[in-house]
């Protein structure tokens, strides 16, 4: 096996799988799982990161979004939000500032992402990284 493709991976979609949306959890669950068996490399930031556990602690309470949070640290890894790249996604042409911030920490650094894994494409059209879907990654991934 080569080297795992690198990825950045939204909270839509890590919150699929972890709050059970039926529409949504299968592909979201495979695409974490190849990141469980290092086929993937996933990685989140620390707004992701945030927001997930914000999401999760509401619908299942502390104890259990701790849990589950730690254990999501050992599928993925973080990459920052620097100064730099807040300050790049702010004055971008991306509308929506906090996918702006996702995208720019993506692309800042010395990681090869790929892609975005996202269900919210159209606030990813103006990143440099392209956004595909969960199921649509995965398509592409098997073939």
């Amino acid at each position: 096996m080569g080297k795992a493709i690198d990825l950045l991976i939204d909270t839509d979609v890590v919150l699929d799988l972890l709050l059970n949306r039926p529409e949504y959890s299968d592909d979201a669950a495979k695409v974490l799982s190849l990141c469980e068996l290092g086929q993937l490399k996933g990685y989140i930031t620390p707004i992701i990161f945030g927001n997930i556990y914000y999401f999760v602690q509401k619908s299942m309470g502390t104890s259990d979004a701790a849990r589950t949070s730690l254990a999501l640290l050992n599928i993925v890894d973080l990459i920052p939000n620097t100064k730099n790249s807040i300050q790049d996604a702010l004055l971008s042409a991306i509308p929506d500032k906090e996918d702006a911030m996702q995208s720019l920490a993506a692309s800042h650094g010395n990681r090869n992402i790929s892609a975005i894994i996202t269900r919210n494409i159209k606030d990813y059209k103006l990143s440099a990284i392209p956004a595909l879907s969960p199921s649509d990654f995965l398509l592409d991934f098997n073939q």
